[in-house]
């Protein structure tokens, strides 16, 4: 005692969690116990709601009314308090524009988009048994993850799971070659005693010190988001791959991927289960940029990206965008500079 975290959704508040801090104030009184609150710490997660259900309204005219013009919580008109009438809208009938759906035949017709919690009586439920058939569980339980921040209400949406599902396809093709026998050894292209460059242990370690922070924050939609990122730098690099580049990959996404990331362990050679394998730590060095992007600008329009060395002063900055630019003297495309503008490792900007 005390617990470290509880997460428990906000039904939990009234049920069992003030049960459990009644009984452990008696202990605290009684001396049993010796602080005051069973739990350090109190996230309550969101719900997840049903699939978007899209309604349209009708007048007494069975002409479709838009919600712009409708009081939806009498479902009236509101200049004549006609009543009308909803009737859900197929999606492949609807076109988006911002965050608002309006009819194909009628795109002047706005409809009602809105997601319900999940209950038998209204037919929303998704049976999790049937995404895991199709797509396996991971891809499911990393699709929940990534939804959205862990305290939020989200809606469900199943062409979400499609691309986790996805992610893990191209990880797997990243990891393994498939021979003509169905077959998926480990890929070639995986070797040791291959000096990595030193944008590749940037994009790992970097990599690493992220999902490690966010992971601690259990902010997992964006520490997902991270190891996608890392997966789609990585297939674009060319020739053999260092399996140092992978293997503490493979651990950073085991927490979410269990059943991916033990059967890559193995292929990579290793024994044993990868969740007993101790997390990996980033190494600063590796992070130390020396070179940045400069955008060149005149009048706020860039005209060019270059790098070069990080820390330059505003002069020297000055000087390397004259030189790249071909400005000369105090004019830029005949007008005098009026200043120039200048953001450290990021932009100069001549405004004439």
């Amino acid at each position: 005692m005390p617990v470290d975290l509880y997460v428990g959704g906000v039904e939990h508040a009234v049920l069992h969690l003030l049960y459990a801090r009644f009984w452990h104030k008696v202990l605290y009184d009684c001396g049993v116990v010796s602080t005051k609150e069973p739990f350090q710490r109190l996230v309550n997660q969101g719900i997840i709601l049903g699939n978007v259900e899209y309604t349209g309204f009708k007048n007494a005219s069975g002409e479709y009314v838009s919600t712009k013009l409708i009081n939806e919580v009498d479902e009236t008109i509101k200049r004549t308090g006609e009543k009308v009438f909803g009737e859900q809208v197929d999606a492949k009938d609807l076109l988006k524009k911002g965050d608002s759906f309006f009819l194909k035949s009628n795109p002047e017709v706005r409809v009602q988009a809105r997601s319900h919690k999940m209950s038998k009586s209204r037919g929303n439920v998704v049976n999790p048994d049937d995404v895991i058939q199709e797509h396996g569980a991971d891809a499911l339980r990393c699709y929940l993850m990534f939804m959205g921040p862990l305290e939020q209400v989200k809606p469900w949406t199943t062409t979400g799971v499609q691309g986790l599902s996805r992610f893990f396809q191209k990880v797997w093709r990243i990891f393994t070659e498939e021979d003509e026998d169905g077959n998926a050894p480990l890929n070639p292209k995986i070797s040791e005693n291959i000096n990595p460059s030193k944008e590749q242990l940037a994009a790992l370690h970097g990599t690493i010190k992220t999902v490690t922070q966010l992971t601690e924050e259990m902010k997992f939609n964006t520490a997902l988001a991270s190891m996608m990122e890392y997966i789609n730098t990585v297939a674009k690099w060319e020739g053999p791959i260092d399996r140092c580049l992978l293997e503490p990959f493979v651990v950073l996404l085991s927490p979410y991927a269990p059943h991916l990331t033990e059967e890559l362990w193995e292929k990579l050679g290793n024994s044993g289960s990868v969740s007993k394998v101790p997390w990996p730590k980033h190494n600063e060095e590796y992070l130390a940029v020396d070179e940045v992007q400069y955008s060149l600008l005149i009048n706020g329009k860039q005209k060019l990206r270059l790098s070069t060395a990080v820390g330059l002063d505003k002069d020297a900055a000055e000087a390397f965008a004259r030189s790249a630019l071909k400005i000369n003297g105090d004019e830029v495309n005949g007008k005098p500079i009026k200043k120039v503008v200048f953001v450290p490792n990021k932009l100069v900007n001549f405004v004439a």
